[in-house]
């Protein structure tokens, strides 16, 4: 599919989505909400597609913020409008997705970006990236999950600070507070990304799916995680990856997963 405001690439069944508004600071408009719907559709129907990469243009943002000038003519019924089709069409979708999505820091990522690296599965930045929700300075909260997952991977205490303040955090601070999975140079950002991305691609997409769906209910402290796990175990139990899991182990050899 054509972009106006994406490149996307396929390689090794990873399918890198680069948001490509250098001049902007890679922010968020509204074409670019319905170009990340499509392309997350991609993802999901695309049986050559098994794991993906979010990342920004340039070296300097992965995207910094929503566009300002969307805001200013908003009322309460568009606010709302604008924040449940960002949240239905692209933030849910990509939280839930059955194959991996990580974000790939490169620089800015503030409001609306923060909250689509947060988002994805988990997160690599670059040394130069830069974390924060400063919605309040603008009046506003954030409207795509930024109370509720910076909340899950950091905890009440620095979120209710983050959210309040609109203080930026740096990489290195992201690292230590768990926002982020590990922290690169520019130039490793992606092959580190993709190099992760390929350790997963070598195990069995079923109960990599699985796994998503099962830590993303705890992440929202969900009861009945440990029943759902049974239930989990139970059905993967019953596959012929699993059978081929326990074989390759028992005669020392590469498991050979064809999702099934």
């Amino acid at each position: 599919m054509s972009y106006q405001t994406l490149i996307t690439e396929l390689s090794e069944h990873i399918f890198t989505i680069t948001i490509n508004r250098p001049e902007k600071l890679n922010a968020l408009n509204r074409q670019v909400i319905d170009e990340l719907s499509a392309a997350i559709e991609e993802i999901y129907n695309n049986p050559e597609i098994g794991a993906a990469i979010i990342t920004g243009s340039g070296p300097k943002s992965f995207v910094a913020g929503a566009d300002i000038n969307e805001f200013i003519h908003l009322d309460s019924v568009g606010g709302k409008t604008l924040s449940k089709k960002g949240q239905d069409l692209v933030f849910s979708r990509i939280e839930n997705s059955p194959k991996p999505i990580i974000a790939a820091v490169n620089g800015f990522a503030l409001g609306g970006g923060c909250e689509l690296a947060m988002a994805c599965h988990f997160r690599l930045a670059s040394e130069n990236a830069k974390f924060g929700q400063p919605e309040v300075n603008l009046g506003l909260v954030p409207g795509y999950g930024g109370t509720q997952r910076l909340t899950q991977l950091v905890g009440k205490g620095k979120s209710m600070e983050l959210n309040l303040t609109g203080n930026l955090i740096d990489g290195a601070e992201a690292l230590r507070l768990g926002l982020v999975n590990h922290v690169t140079s520019l130039e490793q950002l992606l092959p580190e990304t993709k190099k992760i991305l390929q350790a997963i691609l070598s195990k069995a997409p079923l109960a990599v799916a699985e796994a998503i769906a099962l830590v993303n209910h705890a992440a929202y402290g969900k009861p009945g995680g440990l029943e759902l796990e049974i239930e989990s175990f139970g059905r993967l139990s019953g596959t012929a990856d699993a059978k081929e899991g326990a074989s390759a182990f028992l005669e020392k050899r590469k498991a050979n997963f064809k999702g099934n």
